[in-house]
Order: structure tokens, then C-alpha cells, then sequence
């Protein structure tokens, strides 16, 4: 799953209007975020091997304390207090904010293979949507086009910024989407974890400019 979490953080803007999208896409992310800080660490392990799955060569061997619906749920929880510390937009978001946060965990669920871990040694589980490939199209691109739709229901380009920028940050999740479909296998777990930690500084940085330039209908 990589738009379909975009795509719940778009369509979040609904609930929570007064949340700034990069922060909604941080939420909906935080799982991603946290993963190569903690391989580049050694703390989680994830192995190449094209073929384990159609849709994805990456064989996630262990990632507890990132991806674990237990530990979701304690990220959700301390993510929602440090954002309080920042914003008054968090006491009407928390439920949001950290609805967020834990869906990363269901949506990873349906498409993973039983890697999933419940919580850090506990059993793993996965539905599997990842073993076809028409299918993860079909399911994350309808997700991801409702999310965009409500995002763009939601709010309104102030001027030509708001506009253009919200175009070029869909295309550019479209075109990551694309590309990671088609390309190769990544050369090393090192080249994932550095490719990962900018490419959210980008698009982080894409929507706080995007969201900045788009006013709330």
C-alpha cells in the first residue's frame, strides 16, 4: 500500500479541516516514516527477493516496532499528544489524527502477505492483496482518486500556486506510484531506507506548500 495511504490523508482534510495536510499525511504515514530510520538502525530487517509476492520484491522480515498494530496504537497516541503541544487544531483532530496513524496497519494488513505483526513477537497475519497486481491497482487507485476528489471538494486554490501545486503534488504521487510498479528491484536495503526518508521530505514539503496556498470551503 503507498497512495492508499496518501489517499486516506487527502480525504482526512474532510474531517479535519483545521489540520495542515502534511501533518494528515504524516499521520497516515507514520509507520513509513519511522521504518528506515529504524533499518538503517539495524533495529528492523527487510530482504529483496523479487518474486515473493507480484507486486513487490520486498520481503519484510521483521519490522515490530514500526508496523505493529499494538505499537500503531502507542505512535497514534504519542503523536496526537506532541501535535496538542503545537496546534489548538489537535483537540478537535485527536480522533482523526490517530485514526490515522492505526489505519496504516489495516490497510497494510490487506495487502501484505502474513507479515503483519499484531504486536512486537506476537503472531503475524496479512490478507494478501499484494499476490495480484491488477487488483492492487484497481483497489489503491480508487482509493487514492476519492481521496483526491474530497480533497479538492474540501478546499480551494487561494491563487495560481494552490492550483498548480496540488496538480504537480498528484502527479507526483502517481508518477512514484507508476514507477514503483514497473521498476527494477532496489539495489540495496541501504538505497530503500534513503530513498524512502527523502522522498517523504519531498512530498512532506510539496503538501505543506500545496495546503498553505488552499483555503477550506
Amino acid at each position: 500500500m503507498f497512495i492508499g495511504h496518501f489517499a486516506l490523508g487527502l480525504a482526512a482534510k474532510r474531517a479535519a479541516p483545521r489540520v495542515s495536510l502534511p501533518v494528515l499525511f504524516s499521520a497516515a504515514q507514520l509507520a513509513d516514516l519511522l521504518w528506515p530510520f529504524l533499518l538503517l538502525a539495524g533495529a528492523e530487517r527487510v530482504r529483496i527477493a523479487p518474486g515473493i509476492t507480484a507486486f513487490t520484491p520486498l520481503d519484510f522480515v521483521s519490522y515490530p516496532y514500526s508496523h505493529s498494530l499494538l505499537l500503531l496504537g502507542v505512535w497514534g497516541v504519542l503523536f496526537v499528544f506532541a501535535y496538542k503541544k503545537v496546534s489548538r487544531a489537535a483537540a478537535v483532530a485527536s480522533g482523526t489524527l490517530l485514526a490515522l496513524v492505526v489505519s496504516h496497519w489495516v490497510l497494510d494488513f490487506v495487502t501484505h502477505r502474513p507479515d503483519m505483526p499484531i504486536y512486537p513477537g506476537g503472531p503475524k497475519v496479512g490478507l494478501g492483496l499484494w499476490n495480484s497486481v491488477p487488483a492492487t491497482i484497481a483497489v489503491e487507485s480508487t482509493m487514492f482518486a476519492a481521496g483526491v476528489w474530497i480533497y479538492a471538494r474540501t478546499t480551494r486554490a487561494r491563487d495560481a500556486v494552490g492550483k498548480w501545486a496540488f496538480v504537480g503534488l498528484i502527479a507526483l504521487l502517481g508518477i512514484s506510484y507508476a514507477a514503483n510498479i514497473v521498476s527494477a528491484p532496489p539495489p540495496s536495503v541501504n538505497a530503500i531506507a534513503i530513498v524512502g526518508i527523502v522522498g517523504a521530505a519531498v512530498l512532506l514539503g510539496l503538501s505543506w506548500w500545496t495546503d498553505r496556498h488552499r483555503g477550506v470551503v
